[in-house]
């Protein structure tokens, strides 16, 4: 079905089987998705900004570049979906399942992935500033040179994440799991890391200050952390 450069925006396609529909360039601003079987999807370019996807279901859709700034994913299922260089900023993502998806270079700051899926999940080169990761489930994410300054991850599964190069400035680690996981190089400046679960974790030449917070007997320089003044 080729619906691509349609004019949606605002209209109600909730609940509708709309499996390896072409929206390519559409306008889907404001429009009602929710429960709607989007499974292999082609969004590229188009513009989704304050669309409602809760619950619909996006498995393998295609995302590349388009606007979803504001939207709704909450409880949306986006395993395996492509969203490199999308603009998420301040979308709902909250208990989304994004493992595997692809993210590379994706704007997601101030996005909310509060108890969010997003293992195996690539965010290469993306941007999370600011954004809500509580109790989201990263395992196996690959977030090398991703930049995730002020992001919230209390209680996260980081274990065996590859965080190099990363950007973690004043980002909250309270209680995660970050076990096994790579920030080689990563900056940790002004970052909580209290209770955090280091084990295993590889911190070589990654860039700390005293406003670090590290967890209670760990030792950061015996672990080949870099400290600034």
């Amino acid at each position: 079905l080729d619906c691509s450069f349609a004019e949606f925006n605002n209209v109600d396609l909730s609940g509708r089987d709309l499996q390896n529909v072409d929206l390519s360039n559409a306008d889907l601003r404001q429009a009602d998705l929710t429960d709607a079987n989007l499974t292999r999807a082609n969004f590229m370019d188009a513009n989704l900004a304050g669309a409602d996807l809760s619950d619909a279901n996006l498995t393998r859709a295609n995302f590349t570049d388009a606007n979803l700034a504001g939207a709704d994913l909450s409880e949306a299922t986006l395993n395996g979906a492509i969203l490199n260089g999308a603009n998420l900023e301040g979308a709902n993502l909250n208990g989304a399942n994004l493992g595997g998806a692809d993210l590379y270079g994706t704007n997601l700051e101030r996005a909310n992935l509060n108890g969010a899926y997003l293992g195996g999940a690539k965010f290469n080169g993306a941007s999370l500033a600011g954004a809500d990761l509580t109790g989201a489930d990263l395992t196996g994410a690959r977030l090398i040179k991703a930049n995730l300054e002020g992001a919230n991850l209390e209680r996260a599964y980081l274990e065996k994440a590859n965080l190099e190069r990363a950007n973690l400035e004043r980002a909250n680690f309270a209680e995660a799991k970050i076990g096994g996981a790579h920030l080689i190089m990563a900056n940790l400046i002004g970052a909580n890391l209290e209770r955090a679960d280091l084990r295993l974790a590889n911190l070589i030449a990654a860039r700390a200050d005293k406003n670090t917070v590290w967890p209670d007997g760990f030792d950061p320089v015996a672990a080949g952390v870099i400290f600034e003044d």
